[in-house]
């Protein structure tokens, strides 16, 4: 059987943690920034786990990492 290519845009967007867990960043922060409040921008800068529902998918496309 072949390996399995990991998807190379998933994989500039998610990291996995020491845990197993998968961390992503939040959207909404690159651009129309003047009409988001300081608060609601602060919070996105930071990132934030990928939900439990979705690391299934997340995690078939990140084979190797």
């Amino acid at each position: 059987m072949p390996k399995m290519k990991t998807h190379r845009g998933a994989a500039k967007r998610f990291k996995k943690t020491k845990t197993g867990k998968i961390k992503r960043f939040h959207a909404y922060h690159s651009h129309l920034l003047e009409k988001k409040s300081p608060k609601r921008k602060r919070k996105l800068r930071g990132s934030t786990l990928v939900h439990k529902h979705d690391m299934k998918r997340v995690a078939q496309l990140l084979p190797y990492k």
